[in-house]
């Protein structure tokens, strides 16, 4: 009975791990980072972005193609402005990033897409924009169900539904340069170091 249960530990706890071990679709190396607060895994990838329309907070049509394409480095994120878990501290974390990195934050661009576009609406975001205060360079993205989803999938962040949210974060330098994507808890000393070593590549 003792090795019976010994044996559907074992098979327990490595069903457990496969489920929380991240794509490795696309992915040119990947790296673990846990201990002092941090718990994240990085991974370098290269993504087709749909040809898509979404709607700004200023309700303005804007394909993401064209939004991607400028030469200036980017940072995006999923969330939702009704979220209680995930959402608030990945924000919280964005609002910190350009105090962390500094004067070079000067030509980064920040991307939120909403993952709940129903309730999203443009106007909402625009409110939820200036209740966190969110600078000139930090953009909220809505648009229809349909769109979003596109991107999620495109960007391997779909998991069915908004409650099965998960935290990822991407960076990329340039249009022509691969994504780093950072899945888990990063804070923004974090951030801010993965992005200090992306641009100094």
């Amino acid at each position: 009975m003792r090795t019976a249960l010994t044996l559907l530990s074992a098979a327990l706890c490595a069903t457990l791990a496969c489920g929380a071990a991240p794509s490795v679709a696309h992915e040119a190396k990947a790296s673990a980072t846990k201990g002092m607060g941090e718990d994240y895994t990085t991974s370098v990838r290269r993504y087709a972005v749909p040809d898509v329309v979404l709607t700004d907070a200023d309700a303005k049509p804007v394909r993401l193609r064209d939004v991607l394409a400028s030469p200036d480095p980017v940072m995006l994120n999923f969330v939702f402005t009704t979220c209680g878990t995930v959402c608030p501290i990945m924000v919280r974390v964005f609002s910190e990033v350009p105090g962390k990195i500094g004067a070079a934050s000067k030509n980064l661009r920040m991307i939120s897409i909403s993952i709940d576009p129903e309730h999203d609406t443009p106007a909402q975001l625009k409110t939820y924009a200036a209740s966190i205060n969110a600078g000139s360079r930090w953009h909220f993205l809505t648009g229809r169900v349909e769109d979003v989803r596109a991107v999620q999938r495109a960007f391997d962040g779909y998991r069915g539904d908004k409650m099965n949210h998960d935290p990822l974060t991407l960076m990329r330098q340039g249009p022509d340069r691969p994504w780093v994507r950072i899945d888990g808890f990063a804070g923004a000393d974090q951030l801010a170091r993965e992005y200090r070593k992306l641009a100094a590549q």
